[in-house]
């Protein structure tokens, strides 16, 4: 089952949670801030839509509501102006940070035409699925979406600056983006990057291996229930090796700060000392 929306879990599903999902679940619920309108209207269709269009397998790559509340709050937390999505998808994320934009007082492209939220996809499919789903929320001059290599789209960032800068896109790259970003000073003084999925099923097995991991590196014999469609996303060894060097990386690099948050697969908040 696709559980994007801890909120509106059915009773039954809930009497039947283990502790860790009831703690889930009851913590999303007293997240829910309706004199902020941390929710926006537009994400219970726009969930729904993506698990009719690309199924449940698919559709778990869309931030849950309880994450996308998390970032809300980071953005009121930081005061922040502009954000760089590193993948798009259908766009939920992105609707969650207009929304939290607009609290903050940000109403759109600013004097130069520069719209808040740059968001990075190499899919047209998707680009054109988040495009749709901005006009619904009614933020489609929040978001500017880029289709390209993420590689290339950032190169022809680098003379811009973010204060917020969300990593969700392909695994094996996330420590090329964190360098781009933080050689060319794309991330705001006081800014933050939010690392997605740092601690998948696949990953937290080389607890302990050293980085860059060999070829002959032995992970714990560990067995897990995965959430559905883990495997079809292309969940792999690479994928794995991957992650943990990013997160070794990050967490010796002295011009940064990291701490991982054991929620869905991993969430890492890096800020930058200097």
């Amino acid at each position: 089952m696709f559980t994007a929306s801890e909120t509106t879990v059915p009773r039954e599903m809930l009497e039947k949670a283990t502790a860790e999902e009831l703690r889930l679940f009851y913590a999303a619920k007293a997240s829910l801030n309706t004199n902020l309108n941390s929710l926006p209207p537009a994400i219970p269709q726009v969930y729904a839509d993506t698990v009719a269009a690309q199924g449940e397998n698919i559709a778990v790559m869309a931030v849950s509501e309880y994450q996308g509340m998390l970032q809300n709050f980071f953005v009121g937390l930081l005061g922040a102006k502009r954000i760089l999505e590193i993948g798009t998808f259908t766009g939920s994320s992105a609707i969650f940070f207009a929304n939290a934009l607009q609290r903050n007082g940000v109403t759109g492209p600013d004097a130069n035409g520069n719209k808040p939220i740059v968001s990075l996809d190499i899919s047209e499919k998707y680009a054109a699925i988040a495009r749709k789903n901005f006009a619904a929320a009614n933020v489609q001059d929040y978001v500017e979406v880029m289709v390209d290599n993420a590689h290339n789209s950032l190169a022809k960032l680098v003379d811009q600056q973010f204060d917020i800068i969300f990593i969700d896109a392909d695994k094996p790259s996330y420590q090329k983006y964190y360098d781009t970003i933080v050689d060319n000073q794309m991330l705001s003084k006081g800014g933050l990057i939010i690392a997605d999925n740092t601690a998948f099923d696949c990953v937290t097995p080389y607890i302990g291996t050293p980085a860059p991991v060999t070829e002959d590196a032995v992970p714990l014999k560990a067995s897990f229930t995965r959430f559905p469609g883990q495997m079809g996303l292309g969940f792999s060894e690479e994928i794995a090796k991957a992650l943990h060097n990013f997160n070794e990386y990050v967490r010796k690099d002295p011009r940064s700060e990291v701490v991982m948050l054991p929620l869905f697969t991993g969430i890492s908040l890096i800020r930058l000392l200097q």
